[in-house]
This record gives C-alpha cells, sequence and structure tokens, in this order.
C-alpha cells in the first residue's frame, strides 16, 4: 500500500469511528467546561450543568451509534478495529448503560466531583474501541483505558473505604494486566502475528504442544477474565462493590463486561480447541465460586458482586458451547443481565440511599414501600432465572445452547458444564431470594425510614420491571436484533 493509499484508508477509517471521535472530543470539552466554570459558578451549579452537559452527550452518542447500523462491515486501521453490525449492537448496549447511570446519578442526587462525567467518557470511549477491536494491541490498549477509567472512578469519594477498594482495584488490575501482555508476547512469539482475523494465528498455536497453547491462552485471557470478575481474577470484586458509590458500580458492573463478552467471542473464531475447555472450566468454577460466597453475604452490594462473578461464569457457557445458537444466547443474556443488573443496583439504592446497604436495613422495608420493594422482588427473580421474567429466557437460551453443542459435538466436558450450571442456578435462589425475604416477612426495628423513593424514581423502576417482564413474552423483540449480526 502506497502514501496515497495509506492516506484514502486513514480518511475512511476516521469517517467510520466518529462517535469515538466525538467521545474524544467531549472528553476534552468536558475538561475545558470545568476550569472555565469552576472559578464562576457555584459549585452546585457547575455540578448541574456538567451533568445536563454528559446527558446530551450520551444522547447524541446513541444518535451516532445508530447511524452506523447499517454500515457496510470493514475495518478501520487495519487491522486494528473492525466494524460491523456486532460491534455497533454493543457500543449500542454500552452507551444505553451510560446514560442509565447518569440518570441514576441524577435522581438519587448524587454530589460527585465535576470529573467523574469525564472518567464515565473515557470508560466508554475504551469500551466502544475495545468493542472493535481485532488485534491484540489494540484490545490491550482499550483495555488499559477501561481500567485506568474504572480505578479514578472507584476511588472518587472522599471516604477511605473507597480509597482501600481503589487500591486493591489497581492493584489486581495491574497485576491481570501484566500477566496478560506476557501471554500476548507468546502468542506473538508462537504464531508471528496479534491480528486475530489472520489465519496464522491458528496456525501457529495449533502447531504447538497443547500444554503450552493452554497456558498461552490463559495468560492471554487473564485482563479479560479481570474485567469480567471470573475466577481467578475476582478478588477485587466484593471490596470494590461495597466501597465505591452505587451508581458508578452499577455502571462498571455491566458495561465492561459487554465489550469483554464480545472480545471473546471474537477469539472463539481463531483459537484451537483447547480455548473451548478451559472457558467452560472457568465458567463452572466462577459460577459455583460466586453461589456459594453469595449465600454468607450480609451487605447487598456484597451479595450483587458475588452474583456478577456467578453470572459472568453464566456468560462464558453460551460462548464455549462454540455455535451460533451459543453466541446469539450470548448477546441475549448480556443485553438482559445488563438491564436486570442496573434496576437492582438502582433499586436498592432508593430504598436505602447513602447507606452502606446492610441486608438487615432493609428488613420490614416491603410494607412501608410497597411498590419499590415489589419491583425489587421481581428484579431478584428475574437475576435467580425464574419465570415470568427475561432472566428464566436468557438462562434457557444458554443451556439450551450448551445442550445442542453437546448433542453434536459429544464433548463429556460439555455435559458436565450443563449439570454444573443448572445446580448452581439451584443454589442461587436461597440468596436472590434473601433480599425479598427481610422486606416482607421480617420486622424492622427502627421506627423512622429514610428513602428517596421521588415519583420520577418509581416511575424508572416501573419501566425496568416491564422491560424485563416484556422481553420473558416477547423475546424476539430483542432477538431479531441479534439475529441479523
Amino acid at each position: 500500500m502506497d502514501i496515497s493509499e495509506q492516506l484514502v484508508h486513514i480518511r475512511q477509517s476516521l469517517a467510520g469511528i466518529v462517535p469515538e471521535i466525538f467521545l474524544a472530543v467531549l472528553f476534552c470539552i468536558f475538561l475545558f467546561a470545568e476550569l472555565i466554570f469552576i472559578n464562576r459558578f457555584e459549585k452546585q451549579k457547575v455540578s448541574a450543568y456538567l451533568n445536563n452537559i454528559a446527558l446530551v452527550g450520551s444522547i447524541l452518542t446513541l444518535f451516532l451509534l445508530l447511524g452506523q447500523w447499517n454500515a457496510e462491515p470493514s475495518f478501520r486501521f487495519h487491522p486494528l478495529l473492525f466494524l460491523d453490525r456486532q460491534a455497533v449492537y454493543f457500543k449500542l448496549l454500552i452507551t444505553v448503560c451510560w446514560i442509565f447511570t447518569l440518570i441514576h446519578v441524577r435522581v438519587l442526587k448524587y454530589d460527585f466531583p465535576p470529573e467523574y462525567n469525564a472518567l464515565l467518557i473515557a470508560a466508554v470511549a475504551g469500551m466502544n474501541l475495545l468493542s472493535m477491536s481485532t488485534h491484540l494491541l489494540s484490545i490491550y490498549l482499550s483495555l488499559e483505558l477501561i481500567s485506568i477509567s474504572s480505578y479514578l472512578l472507584v476511588a472518587l469519594s472522599p471516604n477511605r473505604k473507597a480509597a482501600e477498594g481503589g487500591i486493591k482495584y489497581l492493584l489486581f488490575g495491574a497485576a491481570s494486566s501484566a500477566v496478560m501482555l506476557y501471554g500476548i508476547s507468546f502468542i506473538y512469539g508462537l504464531t508471528g502475528t496479534m491480528d486475530i482475523t489472520n489465519d496464522a494465528m491458528t496456525t501457529g498455536l495449533t502447531g504447538n504442544p497443547d500444554l503450552v497453547v493452554t497456558v498461552t491462552i490463559v495468560l492471554t485471557l487473564a485482563g479479560l477474565l479481570f474485567k469480567l470478575s471470573l475466577v481467578p481474577f475476582h478478588v477485587w470484586t466484593p471490596d470494590v462493590y461495597e466501597a465505591a458509590p452505587t451508581p458508578l458500580v452499577s455502571f462498571l458492573s455491566v458495561a465492561p463486561k459487554a465489550a469483554v463478552i464480545l472480545v471473546l467471542m471474537r477469539f472463539a473464531g481463531i483459537l484451537p480447541a483447547q480455548y473451548f475447555p478451559v472457558l467452560g472450566g472457568i465458567a463452572l468454577i466462577s459460577m459455583t465460586v460466586g453461589n456459594v460466597a453469595a449465600l454468607f453475604q450480609s451487605n447487598a452490594r456484597r451479595l450483587l458482586a458475588y452474583s456478577s462473578i456467578a453470572q459472568a461464569g453464566y456468560l462464558l457457557v453460551g460462548i464455549a458451547a462454540y455455535s451460533r445458537f451459543g453466541f446469539e444466547a450470548t448477546v441475549f443474556y448480556t443485553s438482559v443481565y445488563a438491564v436486570i443488573n442496573l434496576a437492582a443496583f438502582f433499586l436498592i439504592d432508593l430504598l436505602q440511599p447513602d447507606s452502606e446497604t446492610k441486608l438487615s436495613d432493609y428488613e420490614g422495608l416491603g410494607r412501608h414501600f410497597i411498590w419499590i420493594s415489589g419491583i425489587l422482588t421481581i428484579i431478584m427473580i428475574a437475576l435467580a432465572g425464574l419465570p415470568p421474567t427475561a432472566g428464566f429466557t436468557s438462562k434457557l437460551l444458554i443451556f439450551s445452547a450448551l445442550w445442542e453443542s453437546y448433542r453434536e459435538q459429544q464433548f463429556p466436558w460439555m455435559l458436565w458444564l450443563l449439570v454444573g450450571g443448572i445446580l448452581n442456578a439451584a443454589i442461587s435462589l436461597a440468596y436472590y431470594l434473601k433480599l425479598p425475604y427481610l422486606l416482607f416477612f421480617r420486622n424492622s426495628q427502627k421506627s423512622d425510614f429514610k428513602t428517596n423513593a421521588s415519583m420520577r424514581g418509581k416511575m424508572i423502576a416501573g419501566f425496568l420491571v416491564l422491560t424485563v417482564l416484556v422481553l420473558f413474552f416477547k423475546p424476539e423483540w430483542l432477538t431479531k436484533w441479534i439475529s441479523v449480526f
């Protein structure tokens, strides 16, 4: 490719990443606006202006992404990025999570430093780039952009617990990042390429001993497993979920997972057969560790932290099935899980604002705040995977895809994964139903109840639960988007 062709390719590539360029410009605008506003207006006005700019910017980003839906699938900065409907769908999902987080902050009237908006924008930009990444270098750099923004978001609050959680997050993140980089160097040494769309990668890995390939895959996956909160890179999750402000935990519990899941699906097309039993084993161990540990939690956010570890295990099941049905089921599960988990954090925050979310604080609240408590009960049922919620549909699709793959390929590990997954779903009932039990069947020792369940909060909660219920009865409203990938 000569210089003129390279310039044409760069111009075409820039035209294909307009939403990401917009986010970069918006990030700079925020930093500049903060410098101007901070000396001219009161702190509350500055915060209000910046929140409005962020909300408008997130909605504009959503429209820019919708404009990419019918774009011709092609590389951007070949071979670093690839834009197709899969990438656009996940970028839309991430942006919706961002918008909901901004609404969560506004409804609950959180008083964050102005920098949190800029950090959220940087994190979203990193996730969007990760969704398009098809090269190990771009994957690694996108993950680092997400990670650095996430570390700062977690440590944003002035209290000591948030700082402690941020340090733990940073240390475990740095370790997993280093391990991943080591694995990438192995892959480059074995194959001579870092382009995951290049057949040379598959050929190079297949021609090496199984042990070498398995170790290389596990090392390379370290950074991705860290973002998914999967065993053995899950240790940071409970402390961070407990320490960080609830809206930010809500965002970090779903948005990075969406981007990473797509990368793992892209890996599925090029890595050798050893990749799938490794994923299956990690999925089963993560489900078991998450569900068993959640049984003994006394804090709502720590309970949801271990729940997210288990749920990430279920997400891997569809990828381990290695079929189109499995991939579509994974995308459906990711979308539904994002809605349910955002709703869970929003509702526990509505019931107990500005608290440490101890489970004992929720005792008896169901009798005083029936609407919010009833919706939270439905959301917990959805997380457990029971009908009539979309959580049941997503788990049914995941396990159906795995069963279909087992019948076709007859790998024993698939059967063990299926049995283990179903048993774990049964175990999870014990802690998912703990919160509804406390809300409606236990008497509170307190006489005064503080809540932020405003009419606006109640309407948002109603919309969320309606979405979860409608996707049970009409899953095709979502699957028709997924099936066109």
